[in-house]
């Protein structure tokens, strides 16, 4: 997959045609720090941790001090960040107890790698003590990790796009990975696929091929079968409108439309299956998706089956899932296993 930075020619090109920064020769900062300010607080406001002796949740951003910009030099992006970061969490016991307290993040930095650092988690001043600081500390700060990361990776995926510019020779890149909710970009990207895709949409039978995608999540049957068909849950882990009807035949959008398709069989708990489409494919073609659910002593296996996909579509495809389905969910909900 296209990556920032790395040159790959359907993503970093030479020249521009009206001369604009040819060859991205020209040193071009973007300001990302009222943006990340805002998505910072999103997933703070979002992390909650629970076992057998009650919950945590992040209630306030108390403080976010600090920075972020991202430049572009000759065709790489180059990403500052650095915060200062102050929350506060409640902790509420099964019997109905609340105790507060704090979490500090003094050092969220590019110079910084994220296991680095640092998350400090006390209880507020007078409190006394409670099992609920060590959950806080323990599954509380694996989901503000989480939150971190997810930051960091939209930040090189969302907020940088636009900043290298467009090829002179006006040739049409290879299918995009899925593209991010910004409407002018999704606009030329999809006019760039649907070119390129032109001579195979008609009345050409196509070569199409078969995927299967295994992955693990922490987290029941249940409640993994409802992120899948749920339109809120849908939107918070694509970052995106969407439109999902959960029923057998039931239609449904993502990615601002780059995805559509409609449900054609839906069994709570255990089975998934639809006909699924990129909106670039050639017109009316879709192929059949297949997730099944399976129990694993507390972790949930999909498995995903994928049958007549573009042979052409077949690895953006794959890569398509595992980012952004399989992948967005678990930074979003805190889902996150080893893969198989």
């Amino acid at each position: 997959m296209a990556k920032w930075g790395e040159g790959d020619p359907r993503w970093i090109v030479e020249q521009r045609a009206d001369a604009t920064n040819v060859n991205n020769w020209h040193w071009t900062e973007r300001d990302a720090s009222n943006w990340s300010s805002e998505k910072l607080k999103t997933l703070f406001l979002s992390v909650r941790a629970e076992n057998e002796e009650g919950s945590c949740e992040v209630t306030e951003v108390n403080k976010l001090d600090g920075e972020a910009s991202i430049n572009n030099r000759k065709g790489k992006l180059i990403f500052f960040y650095e915060w200062n970061i102050k929350l506060a969490w409640t902790g509420t016991t099964n019997t109905g107890v609340k105790y507060k307290g704090h979490v500090e993040i003094p050092n969220l930095s590019d110079e910084n790698d994220i296991d680095d650092i640092e998350i400090s988690v006390t209880l507020a001043k007078d409190e006394p003590d409670t099992n609920l600081l060590a959950l806080m500390r323990k599954e509380g700060v694996k989901k503000i990790a989480s939150a971190l990361e997810t930051y960091i990776s939209t930040l090189k995926t969302e907020f940088t796009q636009g900043m290298i510019l467009p090829t002179v020779n006006g040739e049409q890149s290879e299918p995009t990975p899925l593209p991010v909710c910004k409407p002018e970009q999704q606009k030329a990207s999809e006019c760039a696929a649907g070119n390129a895709l032109k001579s195979k949409s008609v009345g050409v039978k196509i070569p199409t091929c078969k995927i299967n995608v295994k992955d693990v999540f922490l987290t029941s049957p249940d409640e993994l079968y409802r992120v899948f068909i749920t339109q809120e849950l849908v939107q918070a882990f694509t970052h995106c409108p969407a439109v999902v009807e959960a029923d057998k035949g039931g239609k449904f959008q993502l990615l601002d439309g780059s995805v559509t398709g409609e449900f054609t069989e839906l069994v709570p708990e255990k089975q998934i299956a639809m006909k699924w489409r990129f909106k670039s494919w050639p017109g009316g073609h879709f192929a059949t998706i297949n997730l099944t659910f399976n129990d694993k002593a507390g972790e949930t296996e999909v498995c995903l089956e994928g049958k007549g996909i573009p042979a052409s579509e077949e690895e953006r495809t794959r890569e398509g899932w595992q980012r952004y389905y399989f992948e967005g969910i678990k930074q979003t909900f805190g889902y996150g296993a080893r893969l198989l």
